[in-house]
């Protein structure tokens, strides 16, 4: 059995979990989400605790079981709390700010970029630290988002400057060696 897959996972107070079969609708204090799982993995709620099961050991079931579980924590957790993902702005001259609800990137091509944020999405920009945090209550949408933010400009190896996730190592190569070194 799935060590993941078989610990249940506990509904806060404020949030509402509806389980229609293999549709699932989670509904709290951050915004609503929705999504419908495998038929295969079987979805209960019990005692304000969401527990999933599976019905035999064919590996296809296996697979999903501790997935589903985890995608439904990830779905009861961020519309309760939310998640947040902080992006490091590193360069000269390159910075971030906010115009109305979109985020206008300076990083060193001759124009602003400007990235509109999808539903659910807010951006808030630390001018101090160069730091912008991505907020939202859906997992993916937030990853998603950031990772788009750090395609316009990722790090490169040789200055370390570029967009990249707070913590993130960057590795660094070194340059071309000097004159008159034969």
């Amino acid at each position: 059995m799935s060590r993941v897959g078989r610990m249940p996972v506990s509904v806060p107070s404020g949030v509402q979990v509806n389980i229609d079969g293999s549709h699932v609708m989670v509904k709290g204090p951050k915004g609503e989400l929705q999504r419908v799982f495998s038929p295969l993995i079987g979805i209960a709620l019990e005692n304000s605790q969401v527990t999933i099961s599976r019905n035999s050991n064919a590996p296809a079931e296996r697979a999903l079981h501790g997935t589903t579980r985890a995608v439904l924590a990830n779905m009861i957790h961020g519309v309760s709390s939310g998640f947040t993902t902080v992006l490091e702005i590193e360069g000269v001259g390159y910075r971030a700010e906010l115009a109305g609800k979109n985020l206008m990137l300076y990083v060193g091509y001759s124009h602003p970029i400007e990235v509109p944020p999808p539903a659910g999405i807010n951006f808030e920009v630390d001018l101090k630290t160069r730091q912008v945090k991505v907020t939202g209550y859906d997992k993916e949408v937030v990853g998603q988002t950031a990772a788009d933010i750090r395609k316009v400009r990722p790090p490169e190896p040789y200055h370390g400057k570029g967009i990249r996730y707070l913590g993130e190592r960057v590795r660094r190569k070194a340059g071309k060696a000097g004159k008159g070194a034969k």
